[in-house]
């Protein structure tokens, strides 16, 4: 798969060709496509998205920006290394701001928007069951933000996809290293959570799926 395949917004949708830019490699290191360490170059992302060096320079600012790459002092663009301490703290943030997403769409969530969740779940599973790596990540992403835009979130979603652009990257270069057959699927739980209308037991089952997802990577297999 290249990052000229757009994962969330149809390209006739993009108001310019910046915008469509940035919405490619954001969702291309989302996907795993650029491993941590991993230098970009503008040529190179122009050349492959077939558009001019200016779109490109200002994708990866604001993704710089976002934290979602990294500047060096030689101004080499990469996707950044992680420490232990770091990935504690967006473990930390994510499950604060995650629960509150789920709760806050809890209330939207009718009989329609469940069988929508199961079906995305099932393709987890199956994406598990299979060792898809592609298929998961994508499916895993899917599930968690159909989930959290019931909720019509404005700040607190932009927040969110920043802190999954800090640990997608790594997340993928751990599933490329040992697979993903053997990774926690809190999902289930999840959606029986939601079914029975309680918070207490959604935000329960948002923070052992993320506890259990970023807490299952050593401190050996960070960069």
């Amino acid at each position: 798969m290249t990052i000229s395949q757009e994962f969330n917004v149809p390209q006739e949708e993009y108001r310019t060709t910046q915008e469509r830019v940035y919405y490619q490699v954001r969702d291309a290191i989302l996907r795993g496509k650029f491993l941590p360490g991993h230098a970009i170059t503008i040529r190179g992302l122009a050349a492959e998205l077939d558009c001019s060096p200016m779109p490109v320079r200002e994708a990866l600012r604001r993704l710089t920006s976002e934290r979602a790459l990294e500047l060096s002092d030689t101004r080499r663009v990469t996707v950044p290394t992680m420490t232990p301490e770091k990935l504690a703290e967006i473990c930390a943030a994510r499950v604060s701001l995650e629960c509150q997403a789920a709760e806050q769409a809890l209330p939207n969530v009718g009989p329609e928007e469940l069988e929508q969740l199961r079906e995305l779940d099932g393709r987890v599973t199956t994406a598990l069951a299979e060792k898809d790596i592609e298929e998961y990540v994508t499916a895993n992403l899917e599930f968690h933000f159909t989930l959290y835009r019931l909720g019509n979130p404005h700040i607190i979603l932009s927040l969110i996809e920043s802190l999954w652009l800090q640990t997608a990257p790594l997340q993928h270069l751990v599933f490329q290293r040992f697979g993903v057959q053997e990774l926690p699927d809190r999902h289930q739980d999840l959606i029986e959570a939601i079914a029975s209308g309680d918070p207490d037991r959604v935000r329960t089952a948002v923070r052992q799926d993320i506890e259990e997802g970023l807490g299952s990577i050593s401190a050996e297999e960070l960069l």
